[in-house]
């Protein structure tokens, strides 16, 4: 691996323009080489990973690896020589790696990136004539003298011919290589010489790289935190916060030890800007609310203020300033929900009226999304006549909170909002601030959800919620963690929502709720739970056949016992604490589903890339009934030898079996626990592997 600077590719001056030195192949040799090379160019093709032909960058975080493959070629059989290239974006020099021949012409290398920020590869082959020339004289018949003293003469002109490419201690031992195999001395001596490591890596080190090929252009890596790729994330009213009355920043840092010891970095909040008075919602969404009702926290600004300011109730800015600096005091990151959207009352719509979509009455349009109907907001006009000014706005209101401390955001509803302007401003804000992480709140169409994370988006919402069955989650966990998309598209897994409450949660009590929650955390290296509503098991909805929630926390304060005995505080705990101790669950790529005879019990399991962590889940999707079913494991994905003895310890119950082979036996009773979260002990590790997170 070495570093060349930026005009490496610069090509030589054409021979006729320089005099020759005594070091030159002759003329005719020259020319020869320069027009048998120059006119087989080497083919690139099928280079991976590249997103929409190079148009987007490929997503990565510190210590993750880039494993890069092409289809690399030229006509004939001549020897190739093939390099990856990669630097931080904005670097004067490039670091070069070989690669390897696959076979078939495909060649791969790989590179590991190792902080926050932009990098930038690609790959570059040329004919070696060279490693050719070597090739061809290692099968030369021994036998023959004249046709290998003719030989060596060839591969003396081209050692010659590197001379002038390689620094001055190398050029003077290839000068003397090459009259050694020129003089009158012993064939087998010479032949040696010509075939020996010392000639082979001296001309490696100064190739003739003038009709190289290189993949162009440059294709990018964003580098995130890791945070990007492995969160947990718990979502909180603040304002619900507290025994009584209107919560307080104080009463969310109250909060943070607890949140921290259930196992969340992440700590999201609603809009925490002033709400507006006018068409305020009342509880469940009326339409007529009550004197003391506090409206939607998405129902955004009065004349208090609007993005950029906070709601009295809650603190002060200095009070949420150091909410956030406890928080990361206990490595919890707040993250703030960004909607762009008024209520009647914003001073944008005053201030800014061309900003605003007007119906043919004159009055500005409320959002819609029939049925429903959100007379309490309105949309922006991304399209005005003075669209870039709002742009700007939208830009600041993002600076403005990561000034307050915050580096994490999750946009509310990005799909209706214009591509160009996200592609703009998380581009601009990622420039400055590399250590922002956006996550994509859109249920839309797979294709929209696609391109918003191409566009800059760090984590995605996904469809796990609709997901329930056996086939739908295998099916659909396979495209997230195995297609091309994971190279640009993280998913976050979420069981609920203060919008959504699915018809599984409904229906099943609590153990649906644990059943969703293991897969959740385990089917996904992010995910994020409505907490307290999920904690106690929150299921009654707004009216059957729905999936609003009755009594919603969007409309009204709740007050809520999370210490009663059913609430499911410990066994998230639990589950967070095994997802901390296994480095595999840090990761989504690793994700492979083993077979079961039953179709109410799923079967995966994640590795890490070393197989020293192997966890295995098995997990009841029925959370009234228990399930039995015979295991059909895939060995080889657990690094486990087909005829070997392994142990599998469950870390939810702690307990142990030895198993053998790939058939085995589980049977789970949704009303004990409806999981089991092993990790896979080979025989072969010492005793110190078998300790609980080892």
């Amino acid at each position: 691996m070495k570093r060349v600077a930026m005009n490496d590719k610069t090509p030589s001056p054409p021979p006729a323009a320089r005099k020759r030195t005594k070091t030159e192949p002759e003329p005719g040799l020259r020319a020869a080489l320069v027009n048998e090379v120059g006119l087989r160019p080497v083919v690139i093709e099928n280079l991976k990973p590249q997103v929409d032909g190079g148009r987007f960058p490929i997503k990565r975080t510190p210590g993750e690896s880039v494993v890069v493959v092409a289809d690399i070629f030229a006509d004939g059989h001549d020897t190739l020589r093939c390099l990856l290239r990669y630097r931080r974006t904005g670097a004067s020099e490039w670091v070069e790696t070989p690669m390897a021949a696959l076979g078939n012409d495909r060649w791969r290398a790989e590179f590991v990136v190792k902080e926050i920020g932009r990098y930038e590869y690609q790959v570059t082959g040329w004919v070696d004539v060279f490693l050719s020339w070597r090739h061809d004289f290692a099968r030369r018949n021994t036998a023959d003298e004249n046709d290998i003293a003719l030989a060596l003469q060839t591969g003396a002109a081209l050692v010659r011919d590197a001379v002038k490419r390689v620094p001055a201690v190398a050029a003077k031992r290839l000068r003397e290589i090459a009259r050694t195999l020129t003089v009158e001395a012993e064939l087998g001596t010479r032949r040696e010489l010509a075939l020996g490591e010392e000639l082979l890596d001296l001309m490696n080190a100064g190739p003739d790289r003038r009709f190289a090929t290189t993949s162009d252009p440059a294709l990018g890596v964003v580098v995130e935190p890791e945070r990007a790729r492995y969160s947990s994330w718990y979502e909180l009213f603040p304002r619900s916060c507290g025994a009584t009355g209107h919560g307080t920043f104080a009463d969310c840092a109250a909060e943070l030890p607890r949140i921290a010891a259930l196992g969340f970095d992440v700590l999201y909040f609603p809009p925490i800007h002033p709400i507006g008075r006018t068409k305020r919602k009342g509880r469940n969404n009326t339409l007529v609310p009550a004197e003391d009702d506090p409206g939607s926290p998405w129902a955004i600004g009065a004349e208090e203020g609007g993005h950029k300011a906070i709601h009295a109730a809650l603190g002060t800015l200095e009070d949420f300033k150091q909410l956030v600096a406890r928080a990361r005091e206990l490595d919890i990151d707040i993250a703030l929900d960004i909607a762009l959207q008024c209520a009647p009352d914003h001073p944008y719509v005053s201030e800014h009226p061309e900003w605003f979509r007007r119906r043919v009455d004159g009055s500005v349009q409320y959002a819609e999304n029939p049925p429903k109907k959100y007379q309490d907001i309105y949309p922006f006009n991304f399209g005005s006549p003075r669209w870039a000014e709002l742009w700007e706005e939208i830009r600041s209101i993002f600076e403005y909170w990561i000034e307050a401390g915050v580096r994490v955001f999750r946009v509310d509803n990005p799909h209706t909002k214009p591509f160009a302007l996200w592609e703009w401003v998380i581009g601009e804000i990622k420039q400055k601030h590399p250590e922002a992480i956006f996550l994509s709140e859109a249920f839309t169409r797979p294709r929209v959800m696609h391109r918003l994370a191409k566009l800059g988006f760090s984590q995605s919402y996904t469809y796990f919620t609709w997901r329930n069955t056996k086939n739908e989650l295998t099916e659909y966990f396979t495209e997230l963690s195995a297609s091309e998309a994971r190279e640009y598209f993280r998913p976050n897994a979420w069981p609920n929502t203060p919008d959504i409450l699915n018809e599984y949660l409904q229906t099943g009590g609590r153990p649906a709720f644990q059943i969703r929650f293991v897969l959740a955390a385990t089917l996904c290296a992010n995910y994020v739970i409505y907490g307290p509503a999920y904690e106690l098991c929150e299921n009654v909805p707004r009216e059957p056949g729905g999936e609003e929630y009755l009594n919603s926390e969007k409309y009204e304060i709740r007050h809520r016992d999370l210490d009663r005995p059913d609430a499911l505080g410990d066994f998230i705990t639990r589950v967070n604490a095994i997802r901390r101790g296994n480095r595999a669950l840090h990761f989504d790529w690793s994700l492979h589903f083993h077979g079961v005879d039953n179709d109410q019990l799923i079967c995966y399991s994640k590795t890490t890339t070393d197989r020293s962590n192997v966890v295995l889940m098995v997990v009841n999707l029925d959370p009234h009934y228990r399930q039995s079913g015979w295991l059909e494991l895939d060995l080889a994905a657990l690094g486990v030898e087909r005829e070997e003895t392994f142990q599998v310890h469950d870390l939810l119950t702690g307990a142990r079996y030895l198993w053998h082979g790939s058939r085995n036996y589980v049977e789970l009773d949704p009303h004990v626990c409806p999981a089991h979260v092993f990790r896979v002990r080979r025989h072969s590790h010492t005793e110190r592997d078998f300790d609980y997170f080892a």
